[in-house]
């Protein structure tokens, strides 16, 4: 498009590795190739509330050498819806309207939003209310973003998990126990079962898979029938409890976070089998860090596939992956389809097929 000038990027959400990808991609296609000027967003939309906005001007020289750094370098955040934005009396506003005063005060002619499903969907809105142009990529170690095959950050969590289990390995022989890692998932599976898999755990516990105490002991008590005096167990925090209960804590601001399946699960191991169980939770550790090769390539492609659309004056897209093709989608049908683990799918038989308990 002939009237493209000046684009804008923001990542919002939680952060993963990868994100640096997009924007070093996004910044060289669009000024190398196309001559536009490029804008980074500072803190999501936080950075079109300020007056001026907080935008840090994106150049060859700037983006060069974050493609191997980790998280954002321009920051994100995860908190605030702007339809309902928590003021400091308590008070919920509408900040919508400010957001799209920023876009339109600093001239841009489109924007590229690197966000999950949730910050998609209020980017869309945004979007459609303000007359904003539209281009989104989905991020998310959670890869759950519905139509795309994978999204940023997903991989690089899932090497970090892998690495956890691989290394548990060994204490766990060493001292003959049961060890359980808890890892990320705020709904699907998807780390939990790809981690599990690649670094041979015994059990590995979805949300999308029920299961029993009873079958779970029972799994680990055939392991020693077997000479094996040790098991491990990855476990989504996702996952409830054999009651159907959600394992959370609220922090001081009143929000709820899961986490503490794990030691749910050690307690009941311990009462019902006497082994003797310890439990890692890899929390955070799984969205930092050097991005792998695979989460590089694939921000790289995402962020090159975003600038064309906006150059073709397609908006109101996602761009995905499918087939080993980068495709592109609207946004609407990529956030309808919340992809959680099928429980037929390839890596649910394989793992089977191991001899992996999964629940059921």
């Amino acid at each position: 498009m002939d009237g493209i000038k000046r684009i804008g990027i923001l990542t919002s959400g939680g952060d993963c590795s990868g994100l640096n990808a997009v924007i070093r991609a996004v910044t060289f296609r669009a000024i190398g190739t196309y001559g536009w000027k490029v804008l980074g967003i500072c803190r999501a939309t936080n950075g079109l509330m300020e007056r001026p906005p907080d935008i840090v001007p994106l150049d060859i020289e700037r983006v060069d050498r974050i493609l191997t750094a980790g998280g954002t370098f321009l920051g994100t955040t995860n908190k605030g819806n702007p339809f309902a934005f928590p003021m400091p009396n308590g008070d919920l506003l509408d900040r919508s309207s400010e957001i799209i005063d920023g876009y339109h005060t600093l001239g841009l002619d489109a924007m590229i939003g690197i966000g999950g499903d949730g910050s998609m969907a209020i980017l869309r809105k945004l979007a459609q209310q303000g007359g904003m142009n539209l281009v989104t990529i989905p991020k998310t170690i959670d890869n759950d973003v519905g139509i795309t095959e994978c999204s940023i950050g997903f991989d690089t969590a899932v090497n970090i998990a892998t690495e956890a289990v691989d290394r548990l390995h060994f204490t766990a022989a060493s001292h003959s126990r049961v060890m359980i890692l808890e890892v990320m998932g705020r709904d699907a599976g998807h780390i939990a079962i790809s981690a599990g898999i690649a670094g041979g755990a015994d059990v590995i516990l979805i949300p999308e898979i029920p299961y029993t105490i009873a079958n779970l002991c029972n799994k680990l008590k055939d392991r020693q029938e077997q000479g094996k005096n040790y098991s491990l167990i990855v476990v989504s925090e996702a996952v409830r409890t054999e009651e159907g209960e959600i394992v959370s804590s609220t922090d001081p601001f009143g929000e709820s976070r899961y986490g503490g399946i794990g030691q749910y699960l050690a307690n009941q191991i311990s009462i019902r089998s006497g082994a003797e169980t310890r439990v890692t939770v890899l929390g955070h550790i799984q969205r930092g860090g050097t991005p792998s090769p695979l989460d590089r390539l694939l921000g790289s492609m995402f962020g090159v596939a975003a600038v064309d659309l906006i150059a073709q004056g397609k908006f109101d897209r996602m761009v995905g992956w499918r087939d080993r093709q980068v495709i592109d989608v609207s946004i609407a049908d990529a956030i309808a389809q919340y992809c959680t683990v099928d429980p037929d799918s390839a890596a649910v038989r394989t793992a089977r097929g191991l001899g992996i308990y999964l629940g059921d």
